[in-house]
C-alpha cells in the first residue's frame, strides 16, 4: 500500500510529535493492519514522562490495539478480518518459553518500543509477532474500542487465575484505577464474597463496579483496621497491590490473614522500587508474598472471551476517545484520574 499515514512518535522525554509518514510495507509473512483504536495506558503515561526502556527514541508507542487487517503477506489471517493486539513478543528458545512461561522470557520485547506501536493510523506486524506475539481475531458483535480494552483485563485475568481466586475468597484491591476495577470485576466472576476496594482518587468512578466495601486510603491504619473487623479480624484471603506505591505493600501484609497471599501486581517507579515488608509476619503467619506480569500465550484470547460473554463490562471503563493529534491530552485525563480509560482513535477528527 502506497501513501503516507499520521503517527505519534515519541521523540524523547516528554517530546511527542505528530508527523506524516509513509504507510509502512507488508512484512512477508506478516500483515499490515489499519489501526481502529488503541488504549492510553498508565505505563503509557509513565513512559513519557521517563523514557523508554533502554533508552529508546523516535519511536511509536501504544500497545493496546484493535484493528482491520489490509495487506496479508501470507498468513492465517484474511483482509478484512479484525484483530486484537497485545504487546508481549517472546523469543521462544529461552529457558522460560521452551517451558511455556513466555511472560518471563529472558530476549521478551514489546509493541510500542521495540516494534512501532498503534499511536499510528496503520501498524506493520512482521512474522515473529505472528509467531510469537499476540494476535487474536476480534469476535463478531465486539467494538474496536472494547477490543483494544482485552489487553488490559488479560493480565488481570491471569493473575487471579495464578493465585486461585475462587469461590467465597474475601478479596481487597489497594488501587482505584481500570486494573483495580477489572480486579473487582475479575474476582466476583470467579466467585469471591467479599471484594473490597482501598482507593485514593478516582473512588467515585470506582462505585459503578460496586465492591462490597470502598474505602478512602488517606488513613491507612483506619482502612487496615476496618478491613480487618469486616474479616472477623482474621484478614482477607487474598491482597491485591494494584497501584504503583511501594508503601502500600506493607499495609497488605498487615490486613492479609495467617496463610493468605499478597500479589505486587505492577511495576513501580524504578526511582522508589524498594518495599519494607514485616518480614516476622510473613514468616509466623505463613504469608505468601507473590508478584504478577502480563499473562500466558491464552491471555489474549482469555480477556477476549471475558468480555464477549459480559463478564467484564468494557463501557464501564472507557470514558474519552481522543484524535492523534490529541494524545497529550487524553495522556493528561489518564494521569490526572478524570477519565478511567481513553482510547486514541487515530482516523477521528479533531
Amino acid at each position: 500500500m502506497t501513501g503516507t499515514m499520521l503517527a505519534a512518535v515519541f521523540r524523547d522525554i516528554e517530546q511527542m510529535d505528530i508527523e506524516e509518514r509513509p504507510i509502512p510495507d507488508c512484512p512477508a509473512g506478516g500483515l499490515l493492519v489499519r489501526v481502529a483504536a488503541c488504549g492510553i495506558c498508565g505505563g503509557d503515561v509513565r513512559n513519557f514522562h521517563n523514557g523508554l526502556k533502554g533508552g529508546v527514541k523516535n519511536q511509536i508507542m501504544g500497545h493496546e490495539i484493535a484493528g482491520e487487517v489490509v495487506e496479508t503477506g501470507g498468513t492465517r489471517f484474511s483482509v478484512g478480518e479484525r484483530v486484537a493486539l497485545a504487546p508481549d513478543v517472546s523469543c521462544g528458545e529461552c529457558y522460560y518459553c521452551r517451558r511455556g512461561l513466555v511472560n518471563l522470557c529472558l530476549s521478551h520485547k514489546m509493541l510500542g518500543t521495540h516494534y512501532p506501536g498503534g499511536f499510528a493510523q496503520y501498524i506493520a506486524l512482521p512474522r515473529e509477532i505472528l509467531q510469537r506475539g499476540f494476535v487474536e481475531t476480534i469476535p463478531a458483535g465486539m467494538s474496536n474500542q472494547h477490543a483494544a480494552f482485552a489487553e488490559t483485563a488479560a493480565a488481570v485475568i491471569a493473575c487471579q487465575q495464578r493465585n486461585q481466586v475462587s469461590l467465597g475468597d474475601s478479596v481487597v484491591i489497594i488501587g482505584d484505577g481500570p486494573v483495580g476495577c477489572l480486579h473487582i470485576e475479575t474476582a466476583r466472576a470467579r466467585g469471591a464474597s467479599k471484594i473490597f476496594m482501598l482507593g485514593r482518587g478516582r473512588l467515585e468512578l470506582a462505585k459503578a463496579f460496586e465492591p462490597d466495601l470502598l474505602l478512602d486510603n488517606a488513613d491507612t491504619e483506619a482502612v487496615t483496621a476496618e478491613v480487618l473487623a469486616k474479616t472477623n479480624g482474621i484478614g482477607a484471603d487474598i491482597v491485591i497491590c494494584a497501584v504503583p506505591v511501594a508503601a502500600v505493600q506493607q499495609q497488605a501484609v498487615e490486613m492479609v490473614r495467617k496463610r493468605g497471599t499478597v500479589v505486587i501486581y505492577g511495576g513501580v517507579p524504578k526511582s522508589r522500587e524498594t518495599t519494607k515488608l514485616n518480614s516476622n509476619l510473613i514468616h509466623y503467619n505463613e504469608i505468601t508474598v507473590t508478584g504478577a506480569f502480563s499473562y500466558p500465550a491464552t491471555g489474549l484470547s482469555d480477556a477476549l472471551d471475558a468480555i464477549h460473554n459480559q463478564k467484564i463490562h468494557t463501557e464501564k471503563y472507557i470514558h474519552a476517545c481522543v484524535a492523534l493529534p490529541d494524545i497529550a491530552d487524553g495522556m493528561k485525563l489518564v494521569e490526572t484520574g478524570a477519565a478511567m480509560k481513553v482510547m486514541v482513535e487515530p482516523w477521528k477528527e479533531v
